[in-house]
Order: C-alpha cells, then structure tokens, then sequence
C-alpha cells in the first residue's frame, strides 16, 4: 500500500516555526498554524523589515481546537472505558 500525503494539516502553536512552514509548503501540504505572540512581536518590532504575517484561518483553528479538546476529554476518561482501573 502506498503512504499518502495529507491534504492538510491543523497543528498548534508549537509547529509556528520557520522550517515546520518550509517543510510544509514543499510538501504541498495547506496549514493552519497559529501565531506565537512572541513571534509576532519581533515581527511587529521590525517594523516594514518585519514581513506579512503568515496566513492564518480562525474557524479552522475553532474547529481544531474544538477536536482537541474532545480528544483531550476521551483521554481522561480512558480507565473508565477501558476498565484498567479496578474499582475498590
């Protein structure tokens, strides 16, 4: 079976930097990648040196966020589903 190639990717604010864009991109791979405040006020700081901030979609990080937190949810009631934990 061949590996396929995702469409695109949502990741979070960990996954703003320069080469995780770069990589991306040369993929061919559409991100939504939210902004870190610190990078943004260097970026502001630069003035017209600075650059335009990247492209940045909110409903699709509303979307994002919202699955994480499901995610996150799920997780913290694994034991309960699973049964890893005995009850006493």
């Amino acid at each position: 079976m061949s590996r396929k190639r995702p469409d695109s990717v949502a990741p979070d604010k960990a996954c703003s930097s320069g080469p995780c864009h770069e990589y991306l991109r040369s993929r061919g791979i559409r991100h939504t990648v939210p902004e870190q405040s610190d990078s943004r006020a260097a970026r502001l700081r630069e003035g017209l040196r600075g650059g335009r901030p990247r492209g940045f979609g909110a409903e699709r990080d509303k979307k994002r966020d919202t699955v994480e937190r499901a995610v996150s949810r799920l997780e913290r009631h694994r034991a309960a589903a699973t049964r890893y934990d005995e009850r006493r």
